[in-house]
């Protein structure tokens, strides 16, 4: 349910055509059955950052320790090139819907000017982020690739590690992200 002032619908604690009893009281009304343009774009933007924030949780803290527990490096590294691979375009799709949608509802919203602070630094941390994902997608994954293709499994490791330590450093950040939006709205 939402709170809203006067404009708000019949209610209990609301008067005739929902104005408000007493001057300035809140009414609750429940949201309308159609969703709002903002409502999907904030969907979007959510279910992007649930695959791509979910993802590398997935990723980071149960396939590749999975894989280094269970799998020699000849079968491990060709493992985790695969699955990041398939991983990688969802992310590419993840970070396009994030940037288009969270841009979409500040747009919505007035811009920039009228947005909190808490959206300001979720714009700068996702940002950020997407460099990041950029440099592990164009950069360090293509590594990995040409070493498992070489049978170089050294070289296949040191870019796998590489691609590792900046999953950790994007997957903190997605949590400092999911700290700000959710604790955030008063910067």
């Amino acid at each position: 349910m939402r709170l809203r002032r006067p404009e708000c619908g019949l209610d209990a604690s609301c008067g005739p055509r929902g104005s408000p009893r007493a001057s300035g009281q809140l009414c609750l009304v429940p949201p309308s059955p159609v969703p709002t343009f903002a409502s999907l774009l904030l969907f979007i933007h959510l279910a992007a950052a649930v695959v791509w924030v979910g993802g590398m949780v997935f990723a980071h803290v149960a396939l590749r320790p999975a894989a280094v527990a269970t799998l020699d490096p000849p079968q491990r590294l060709p493992l985790m090139t695969a699955a990041l691979g398939r991983f990688f375009a969802w992310v590419v799709g993840a970070v396009v819907a994030i940037l288009a949608s969270g841009f979409g509802l500040i747009a919505a919203t007035g811009g920039f000017r009228a947005v909190g602070g808490h959206v300001h630094v979720m714009t700068a941390v996702g940002l950020a982020m997407a460099v990041i994902f950029v440099g592990i997608r164009w950069r360090a994954y293509p590594r990995l690739v040409a070493a498992v293709a070489d049978r170089d499994w050294p070289a296949g490791a040191a870019a796998l590690g590489q691609v590792r330590r900046w999953v950790t450093v994007n997957l903190a950040l997605g949590a400092l992200t999911l700290a700000v939006a959710t604790l955030g709205r008063g910067l």
